[in-house]
């Protein structure tokens, strides 16, 4: 990653003073390291999305529909992610309509934001990366819209000062959340895409399916499928190897969903 060192020293360059061109330099550089490992982190946190805790879920939720609101309307990109993140942390059908009870609960003009923010700092005293996963996810529904109003991004500082978050630790985070954006809408991102649905297609599933159903469906599958079952039939060679394709196919279907939905 150098995109900072770039910018940092041509915006210093832009000065036509050497000392600000240095500045710049190691700014953009600072920038960068952190983007990096804000790249290692979002990893952790695909993982640990899964197992937020309850006491987050309903603030969580309330905090979307707050900022969707904001603006004056919610917009079917905003509700498109905010089901996208209902799915990545395994809500249940019960827990589904909570979610959307409580989305309506936040949408309230008078809805207290940031008191509702300092019961969760007060409740992740101990863990900063639950702050920042719930900062993620809050980021990855303001995002998925082509404008982000300066009422939102006040709502979202509001909110980073609440979790101890600084705007260059915001920034690294909204960079790469733009980024992997532009990756799923690049030829390489479609290619990944198809993958996924080709997976889900392997299995038998729908990509609404419940992580417990992904795991059902692969389990019946290589019950199904795996040579030992045919093995009293005396299989001829090309019915082994046939077999022995289809288990591999579906073990590796399961193996990307179970690391894209961090299924455990």
């Amino acid at each position: 990653m150098y995109w900072g060192k770039i910018i940092g020293t041509l915006a210093g360059a832009a000065t036509l003073k050497p000392l600000f061109m240095l500045l710049g330099l190691l700014l953009g550089h600072q920038f960068d390291r952190g983007f990096t490992a804000r790249s290692r982190d979002f990893e952790t946190q695909d993982k640990a999305a899964a197992r937020l805790p309850e006491a987050f879920v309903r603030p969580l939720f309330q905090a979307l529909g707050h900022l969707a609101k904001s603006d004056g309307r919610v917009s079917e990109n905003e509700i498109r992610a905010t089901r996208a993140i209902m799915h990545r942390l395994s809500l249940g059908p019960a827990k589904v309509r909570s979610a959307m009870h409580w989305f309506d609960e936040g949408k309230r003009a008078d809805f207290p934001l940031q008191s509702s923010m300092r019961e969760v700092r007060r409740s992740a005293a101990r863990n900063p990366e639950l702050r920042q996963l719930f900062m993620r996810l809050v980021l990855e529904v303001v995002l998925s819209k082509d404008r982000v109003s300066q009422h939102e991004r006040a709502l979202l500082w509001t909110m980073c000062q609440e979790f101890d978050i600084g705007r260059v630790e915001l920034a690294q985070l909204e960079a790469m959340l733009r980024a992997q954006k532009g990756f799923r809408h690049s030829p390489e991102g479609n290619a990944d895409a198809s993958r996924v649905r080709h997976a889900y297609a392997t299995l038998g599933v729908e990509t609404s399916a419940s992580n417990a159903e992904v795991k059902q469906a692969y389990r019946r599958l290589m019950s199904r499928n795996h040579p030992d079952k045919i093995a009293a039939n005396n299989p001829g060679a090309e019915e082994v190897a046939a077999a022995e394709q289809r288990t591999k196919d579906i073990r590796s279907a399961y193996e990307m969903l179970k690391a894209r939905r961090s299924i455990r």
